[in-house]
């Protein structure tokens, strides 16, 4: 089966199949929640950019935070066959960019990123298997649907599989 390579922009979700591939850039301070139903061969990806919707002036797009993105993510996956229960987690993301320009102590957006997303996670109920978060640099994230092969790379880091 030929599949597709499913690109998820910034505050974007998408749902891929069997043959496709999804396809994040550039996740600086931003997460990407990787959702993945090993036996109805289905996954999801959002790239999520706020801790929580308080922090946006529209709130109209589920994929901006996780607490909304998690939800809309399970219901598409279940449109295409996903169940809960089966459903596993990872995420990748969450840099601190500009640390050194802060102030000591600051909580950065992307340590806020990362806390929201485990407990969107945590209250959905789905086991998170993996993460690759924090550091001081910028990520791209391919995943496979068909075996759930997520790849990290980084210009600095290479290639990672989580």
């Amino acid at each position: 089966m030929n599949g597709a390579e499913l690109l998820v922009r910034v505050a974007d979700l998408n749902v891929g199949g069997a043959g496709d591939t999804l396809l994040t850039v550039g996740l600086g301070s931003c997460v990407a929640i990787v959702l993945h139903d090993a036996q109805a061969c289905v996954a999801g990806m959002a790239h999520v950019l706020l801790p929580g919707p308080a922090l946006s002036r529209r709130q109209e797009n589920p994929a901006k935070c996780p607490q909304t993105a998690v939800p809309a993510l399970l219901e598409r996956m279940a449109q295409r066959g996903a169940r809960p229960r089966r459903v596993t987690a990872r995420i990748t993301g969450g840099a601190s960019m500009f640390g050194g320009l802060t102030p000591p102590g600051t909580v950065h957006m992307g340590e806020r990123n990362v806390v929201a997303s485990r407990e969107a996670l945590r209250s959905a109920g789905l086991p998170l298997i993996g993460e690759d978060v924090g550091a001081d640099y910028g990520r791209t994230v391919r995943v496979r649907v068909a075996d759930g092969r997520m790849e990290i790379s980084s210009v600095l880091h290479g290639i990672r599989i989580l």
